[in-house]
């Protein structure tokens, strides 16, 4: 804390990136108090430069962003919250993220980021294993069941298999994209969020001596 370089004013500039999915879903400002109630709390705590106070985020709306680190840049005058979203809206407008909009103003969340990918198509699946659309083809595999989910992928694996022996890389790409599409459906049916898999992988990463 006694590092950070607040500003004039006393402020520092936070950004709020989703652990989960990495994407940005807020700047706002945060004094030294709103840094020292986020570390007390566990939660996003930032300064209203309009209001002149401090604010929890999402206090009023539900919207809390649980904070699982907090990183400072090299500078020391910009911190990141990497945030869990609870109910996944951070901007008071009601989209996902402050920043759905490109510089020519066309709306920009409708497709991911690759880093958001997976994440975001996990939503999507939770919602349709909860909702059952009519027309989907998740919803179809669902009410097939489990086994037959576990069918797809397993047909799946071996195609990808395939295009890797013949080393055809359009055929790889695409039968990934398919292989990963019916794996994400079946961790999704048993409630497996594929964050916990990542973070297996992140175990794996030696520490730079």
């Amino acid at each position: 804390m006694d590092k950070l370089k607040f500003d004039e004013k006393g402020l520092i500039p936070v950004v709020a990136q989703d652990y989960r999915t990495g994407e940005i879903r807020m700047v706002a400002y945060a004094n030294r108090e709103a840094v020292e109630k986020t570390l007390e709390t566990g939660y996003a705590h930032y300064y209203s430069r309009s209001r002149k106070k401090l604010w929890k985020k999402g206090e009023t709306s539900g919207e809390l962003q649980r904070v699982r680190e907090i990183r400072v840049d090299c500078d020391e005058d910009t911190l990141v919250y990497l945030i869990e979203q609870e109910k996944n809206r951070a901007c008071h407008t009601g989209e996902r993220n402050c920043f759905y909009r490109d510089i020519e103003g066309n709306y920009a969340l409708d497709k991911p980021l690759p880093f958001e990918t997976l994440p975001r198509l996990q939503e999507v699946l939770y919602e349709r294993i909860e909702k059952l659309p009519e027309g989907s083809y998740t919803t179809k595999l669902v009410k097939e069941g489990f086994d037959r989910i576990v069918q797809k992928f397993g047909e799946e694996a071996v195609e990808v298999l395939v295009a890797l022996m013949n080393r055809d890389k359009e055929q790889i790409i695409y039968e990934s994209a398919d292989m990963l599409y019916h794996w994400l459906l079946a961790l999704s049916y048993l409630g497996i969020d594929e964050t916990a898999v990542m973070e297996e992988l992140a175990k794996r990463f030696k520490p730079k001596k």
